[in-house]
């Protein structure tokens, strides 16, 4: 078989898929919807990613680069699949650019959208121009201007860190750990006493979920390097008192009310399924899960299968998932893919 492989987002599983397919000498085509590779991390200008401390341009940009020079791989940006039809090995695909493709499988690289903080107005975002997100802290980080009040450009004395914003929420429809965000606001945490020492950084939480080996590195040493301080906490609502923003809530170790005054809020926004999500699932004829991410339908024989065959999905269109684990899957499911095309051809 010598059909291409379709790629349906170019982010980092979209961009593993591809090299990997590249290694092996099989073609693809790489449609992205936005007018550049990368995903969240160079659309959204990520800072330094976790575990590795390297910059998001240049980690991701460096992939990114890898993939515009391989030969084997027909970038299409600005692009969308308008529809999906055939089976495996024969699939017909109509882009959004007039263009039809015949190719042997898909892989569902589509990515998350960020949670919109205007779900969650009783905490301050859209109201207060100093209660910003954890995606718009890291641009002021990456950018090289330093963290910064929105409001007037100062150096913010102290610092709250909200955790679970969208996340672990069942009042707003929002009942998924985003699995990312307590390593990130940790990691965001320590950037921000080092580029601001005589910053007072907090971090609400609910309860702490950096997982596996994050603990020691993010959030043992955030406090006994950085001494960045935890409060365990119930969130009320975010205020002003004119000059400072107000964050009032329950201390839920000693059961009190706590309020205290702060110059920058920062919102730790979960993951959302893609918007596009019920969009993308009827044109490839694939199901969503409960939750609108891209349901796996395998998770023991093809890697990434879903409902579809020759259908696959990797990353965090099938839900909440890290850089470095979303890089692996599209790794994995390219392998996937011609696993399944070679048992294919053997039945045929």
């Amino acid at each position: 078989m010598t059909k291409p492989i379709l790629i349906i987002g170019g982010g980092p599983a979209g961009l593993a898929a591809a090299h990997s397919l590249g290694t092996v000498g099989r073609q693809s085509i790489l449609v992205e919807k936005e007018d550049r590779l990368g995903g969240a991390p160079i659309i959204s200008g990520y800072a330094k990613l976790v575990p590795t401390g390297e910059w998001a341009k240049d980690a991701i940009g460096g992939m990114v680069k890898r993939v515009e020079d391989d030969e084997l791989v027909q970038v299409e940006t600005g692009t969308t699949v308008k529809a999906f039809d055939g089976k495996p090995g024969d699939f017909t695909a109509e882009l959004s650019n007039g263009k039809k493709v015949n190719v042997e499988a898909a892989i569902m690289c589509s990515g998350f959208t960020h949670f919109d903080s205007v779900n969650k107005p009783e905490w301050g975002f859209g109201t207060f121009e100093d209660v910003v997100t954890t995606t718009q802290v890291e641009q002021m980080i990456s950018s090289g201007n330093g963290v910064r009040c929105p409001s007037d450009g100062r150096k913010p004395k102290r610092v709250a860190i909200l955790l679970c914003v969208g996340s672990r929420d069942r009042q707003i429809g929002r009942e998924w750990c985003s699995k990312i965000c307590c390593t990130v606001s940790s990691n965001m945490a320590m950037e921000i006493r080092e580029e601001l020492p005589d910053c007072h950084v907090y971090i609400y939480y609910m309860d702490i979920r950096t997982f596996g080996l994050y603990e020691t590195k993010y959030y043992w040493r955030s406090q006994e390097e950085f001494k960045v301080k935890y409060i365990k906490a119930r969130i009320a609502e975010v205020t002003s008192d004119g000059d400072k923003l107000i964050v009032k809530g329950e201390d839920t170790l000693v059961k009190r009310p706590i309020t205290i005054p702060f110059d920058l809020v920062v919102h730790a926004v979960g993951m959302d399924p893609n918007v596009d999500n019920r969009e993308i699932s009827t044109t490839m004829g694939i199901n969503l899960e409960t939750n609108g991410f891209i349901d796996v339908a395998n998770r023991y024989g093809e890697m990434g299968a879903t409902s579809r065959p020759g259908v696959y999905v990797a990353g965090a269109a099938a839900g909440p998932e890290t850089i470095d684990d979303s890089i692996a899957q599209g790794h994995a499911a390219a392998m996937a893919v011609l696993s399944g095309m070679k048992a294919s051809a053997k039945s045929a």
